[in-house]
């Protein structure tokens, strides 16, 4: 592989176009295709594929420089395309262990295909270790699925969809099968995304009507809670390394037009810029330093992946800690951003004010700050005893 250059891929003129486009996409609730054909024709939605099959060849933790940069241009476009590399993501984990389960994923999207994420149910807190999604065997090894899921981004541009449900019919279940369907009109896909923030990720709610994967689409048959399967601990730590990076790139443009504010806004009582007044610098200052912490910590963890490396049961902990870390330090440096701009990013359209609704998103994604802290507090007090 070649050194990395992350405008081979991310020129500036195209950051700057998605930026414009941001604007109306979240105005108008739309999807940014133009940013997605733009993308794919850039080699984008093959970063993590393997230089054989026809991909860029990179690894996670360039993934994620990736992502941050995107993110400080159009958040709702990087949070949604993130779900298309976790899967590339989950595929280039598992060949790096000698399992190439996900092939079809990998020159799928060398060829510009979009995959999608279909995991997420309404109040299914177990995400990966259960499923309200029935999953009927076929008879020929395949699977139909009915259930819905909620927050599928890229709904209205997906190629194919990535899903699990549970097969408690067959003699040795339950089970939890994952596999991936494709688009038809056993899947359909409501209009009903209209949120506060991340308005251009078009995460609608997905009704699946007994959706057919066949047998070779068909990756995965696990028992119910947690397992140390790959394919388990690749979602996890790809989901949770590249959604950290969208927010981690989210505050470095909010810090950035902190920055603008404070060094073009002048003050009537002192006649010089804010840039010089104290308490505006140490508001810069703590948004640094929060922000900063967050590319060392992704970079370490996004190499670790990539290197095999072993942190046993901490694995998990590692990963949902950073994520938690990432959106609480990204909407803190967002606020704080909001207060050095002053009351012109009240108004709408501000890209602060924008940023400042795109943030909140961070939120709801795996691992919730309640799932996060459960994670870390068994990894070192051990499980909670009678």
């Amino acid at each position: 592989m070649t050194s990395f250059d992350p405008a081979r891929y991310l020129p500036d003129d195209l950051l700057a176009r998605m930026r414009e486009r941001a604007v109306v996409h979240d105005r108008e609730n739309t999807f940014p295709h133009d940013d997605l054909d733009e993308l794919r024709a850039a080699g984008y939605l093959g970063i993590l594929v393997s230089e054989e099959r026809g991909g860029g060849g990179l690894g996670l933790a360039e993934a994620s420089v990736l992502q941050q940069r995107l993110a400080g241009a159009a958040p709702a476009t990087a949070l949604a395309v993130n779900m298309h590399l976790v899967w590339t993501g989950v595929a280039k984990v598992l060949r790096d262990r000698g399992i190439d389960d996900l092939s079809f994923v990998e020159e799928g999207a060398a060829a510009g295909e979009v995959f999608a994420f279909g995991i997420s149910e309404a109040g299914n807190d177990l995400v990966l270790f259960g499923s309200d999604t029935t999953a009927e065997p076929d008879g020929e090894g395949g699977y139909r699925f009915t259930g819905t899921k909620i927050f599928t981004s890229l709904s209205p541009a997906w190629d194919h969809l990535g899903v699990h449900g549970l097969d408690s019919t067959s003699p040795d279940g339950p089970k939890m099968v994952f596999a991936f369907l494709d688009r038809d009109d056993s899947v359909v896909s409501r209009d009903d995304w209209d949120t506060l923030g991340m308005r251009g990720t078009q995460s609608r709610t997905t009704e699946l009507r007994g959706a057919h994967a066949p047998a070779r689409r068909v990756v995965r048959r696990l028992d119910p809670g947690p397992q140390p399967d790959p394919l388990v601990f690749g979602i996890f730590s790809v989901f949770e390394i590249l959604l950290a990076s969208v927010y981690t790139g989210i505050a470095r443009r909010a810090l950035e037009l902190a920055v603008e504010a404070a060094t073009s806004r002048r003050s009537k009582k002192t006649g010089t810029t804010y840039a010089n007044d104290p308490d505006i610098r140490w508001r810069v200052a703590d948004m640094a330093l929060a922000y900063e912490a967050l590319p060392p910590q992704l970079a370490a963890l996004a190499h670790d992946v990539d290197a095999l490396a072993d942190h046993g049961g901490r694995w998990f902990s590692l990963l949902a800690g950073v994520k938690h870390r990432a959106v609480t330090m990204a909407k803190s440096v967002v606020d704080d951003a909001i207060l050095v701009g002053g009351g012109s990013a009240y108004s709408s359209r501000n890209e602060l004010s924008r940023l400042y609704r795109d943030v909140l998103a961070g939120m709801f994604h795996p691992s919730d700050p309640e799932s996060a802290h459960s994670t870390a507090a068994t990894a070192w007090l051990g499980p909670v005893t009678a």
